[in-house]
């Protein structure tokens, strides 16, 4: 903008505000129409985005009612408590997910895209009726088509279609056959690969609150760790570069929640390639003189980008870092750091950052896999 419009003055008016726009009314012989559906099913599921986390109460009393298995997107994380018997958590990309997905006779999708991102791959198409619940009508044949497509906010239509299914649904047992045994295969698929996170994810979960915030960067340690193996419920929350593979969003998200929300727990999630895309906002950290952990995951590099390289039978090339004391860097910028080496360590250094002014990085060595 010009510099000399920038300092012009001018008479302005009143300030006109658009009416606010209220739900819409669920439409009645759609919402019956889902029902029918949902009632004629043998294999129920739930498939929920960001969009559901308003009306996670109506999701989960639905996903009891049907007895039916509720898988998230990333977004979604911890739309229903991950924690319950009936939640497989965020693993849509996992590939025994993806074929059991698609062998369900009805999908209930809430609030989400079905974006690639969403399933890291191509998406499976399903085979039986997909019904799709978002706010927006663009959505409804974007990815996946719609077979029964309902427009409107995910909280007033969910609450319609529990009542309608309840008015003329059958009742399903608390949790259904082979839920336990797709949860074991998933947790074998995936076991391997994400072993060396899940340990520090578990002490970092016993240390935290039920309404922490987690804000995640585009690390291994996030998309195969915290993503799983991290369960949140629905007064958490978990945000994450869902889609852009954004290094270095971790840390400036974690300023700007804990600003709008000093009085809940934040905690940023990282590696130590993608932390140092932003880490010189340490300074603004420390200017605020908020309680704010930095875990940091240190694999001496690009970790992603070094297994893919192995894999192909390249020589890895430039993806290894020198060692960076991110600790020192921390206490340099005014903040404080310290370098663990086991579990019981990190969930003892980050009850201490928890309540400690400026922000903290605590690191953790990651085994590396070769």
């Amino acid at each position: 903008m010009p510099l000399d419009l920038l300092e012009t003055a001018e008479p302005v008016g009143p300030v006109r505000l658009a009416p606010p726009v209220g739900p819409p009314t669920p439409d009645e012989a759609a919402v019956r129409e889902a029902a029918d559906a949902l009632c004629g099913a043998r294999r129920p599921v739930l498939v929920l985005g960001g969009g559901a986390r308003a009306a996670a109460a109506a999701c989960l009393a639905l996903a009891e009612e049907l007895g039916t298995p509720v898988v998230t997107t990333a977004n979604g994380k911890g739309v229903v408590d991950e924690r319950h018997p009936l939640s497989l958590g965020v693993s849509l990309h996992s590939p025994a997910v993806q074929k059991w997905l698609a062998e369900q006779d009805v999908v209930l999708a809430v609030g989400t895209e079905l974006a690639e991102s969403d399933v890291w791959g191509p998406l499976p198409a399903p085979t039986g009726t997909l019904i799709r619940v978002d706010l927006d009508p663009a959505q409804m044949y974007a990815g996946l088509p719609a077979d029964v497509a309902r427009v409107g906010d995910a909280r007033p239509l969910l609450d319609a279609l529990l009542t309608a299914y309840r008015e003329r649904g059958p009742r399903r047992a608390a949790e259904p056959a082979g839920v336990t045994a797709l949860r074991a295969a998933r947790d074998d698929e995936i076991r391997t690969r994400d072993a060396r996170w899940v340990p520090s994810l578990i002490a970092m979960r016993r240390v935290l609150a039920e309404d922490a915030v987690i804000t995640s960067d585009s690390a291994q340690c996030c998309y195969y760790g915290a993503l799983p193996h991290l369960p949140l419920g629905p007064e958490g929350r978990y945000l994450h570069p869902t889609g852009f593979g954004t290094l270095g969003y971790a840390l400036p998200a974690a300023i700007g929640a804990k600003t709008a929300c000093p009085e809940r727990q934040v905690v940023a999630l990282s590696g130590d390639g993608g932390l140092q895309f932003s880490v010189q906002e340490l300074a603004t950290a420390a200017q605020l003189g908020l309680p704010l952990p930095v875990v940091v995951f240190d694999n001496g590099g690009y970790g992603e980008i070094r297994e893919e390289m192995a894999a192909r039978g390249d020589s890895p090339t430039a993806v290894d870092l020198p060692p960076v004391d991110l600790p020192a860097l921390a206490r340099a910028y005014g903040g404080h750091g310290t370098a663990v080496r086991s579990p019981q360590e990190l969930a003892g250094a980050l009850a201490d950052a928890l309540d400690t002014a400026g922000p903290t990085i605590v690191t953790v060595p990651e085994e590396d896999p070769r």
